[in-house]
């Protein structure tokens, strides 16, 4: 009997799994559909957004409102400037968000949402650019817009063929394809990408050494033929592990680290009696200013040090400590 219920139950889970394979492959399908019909409309949407001097003002009703929102926050954090607004409440005075200088994208699977009809009749009124993603060819917005991206018919993955499912992915994808069109087109790069998501732990990973390091003052650097002694205070009361020594040029020409020290204080009697040029490794490890923070944690991780000084040419401009990269999130 417990083997008969544990064969039960095992052939339940896998309908289950089946249901949810099939539901990906439709979608999968349809996102294939999808990219193969995409033609120039597509290009001159792009083009319409780029030249667009305000926002874009993304807007759908239902299902469509919900992907609507998550294309703006897309569009928002990728360099094109973007936001949501409710077609009921742009009924109710929200059309006062709209200006002149903006292009409006209405998504609806129909393409007859009459809860979208006033925000367009307020974007003809006003000749704002108005950019539909529709489910028809034809049909009342798609022939209003000034262009029609259309979302070609394939059926919901759900069952019963009512619930928004296929025709929501494709609009999403859709969605996503504008956004990383009109990134490439303005050159946006990693370091506009971080400008706009400095929490988190995509924030960390995207942080530059130059944003975490210790520099100016907080350095410990001395120059060289420094007396060891005086050079054990200044690691001391810097509190970074090492201390970096500068030629008369400014120059990084060695660095000596708490290691060192104990190494030399095992070899040598006289060690704080000695200069800092007897004592120091004249080939330290260093990274360039600009690298990120998660590469030269990195590189600590993988010498077994604990930091590196950051260099603009011959010179050290900081010095990056492994707690520094730590703190922020970066593993």
């Amino acid at each position: 009997m417990a083997d008969q219920i544990r064969s039960t139950a095992s052939d339940g889970t896998s309908a289950i799994v089946d249901i949810g394979k099939q539901v990906i492959r439709t979608e999968a399908a349809a996102l294939s559909a999808m990219a193969d019909a995409l033609d120039d409309a597509f290009a001159e949407a792009v083009e319409i957004v780029l030249a667009t001097p305000g926002r874009v003002i993304l807007t759908g009703m239902g299902k469509s409102g919900h992907v609507a929102r998550k294309i703006a926050a897309t569009m928002a954090s990728t360099g094109t400037p973007a936001y949501f607004v409710h077609p009921g409440e742009a009924s109710h005075g929200d059309l006062g968000m709209v200006t002149r200088h903006d292009t409006v994208i209405c998504l609806s699977n129909s393409g007859e949402t009459s809860e979208l009809a006033d925000i367009m009749s307020f974007a003809a009124l006003n000749q704002i650019k108005v950019i539909v993603m529709v489910g028809r060819a034809k049909s009342s917005m798609g022939d209003a817009a000034d262009v029609a991206l259309i979302v070609p018919p394939f059926e919901e993955a759900c069952p019963n063929g009512l619930a928004p499912t296929t025709s929501t992915t494709m609009m999403l994808a859709m969605g996503d394809a504008l956004a990383v069109a009109l990134l490439e087109k303005r050159h946006f790069t990693a370091d506009d990408f971080r400008r706009f998501h400095p929490g988190g732990k995509l924030g960390a990973k995207l942080l530059k050494v130059d944003d975490l390091m210790h520099r100016g003052d907080e350095m410990p650097v001395v120059k060289a033929g420094t007396r060891m002694s005086d050079a054990l205070i200044v690691m001391t009361t810097k509190s970074l592990g090492c201390a970096g020594i500068v030629d008369d040029d400014g120059a990084l020409a060695g660095l000596i680290t708490d290691g060192d020290l104990r190494r030399g204080m095992e070899e040598r009697q006289d060690l704080l009696a000695a200069t800092v040029d007897d004592v120091m490794n004249r080939a330290p490890l260093t990274i360039e200013s600009g690298t990120l923070a998660a590469e030269a944690m990195g590189e600590m991780n993988r010498r077994k040090i604990t930091s590196l000084f950051v260099m603009d040419g011959d010179r050290p401009v900081g010095l990056l400590h492994l707690h520094d990269c730590l703190r922020t999130g970066i593993q």
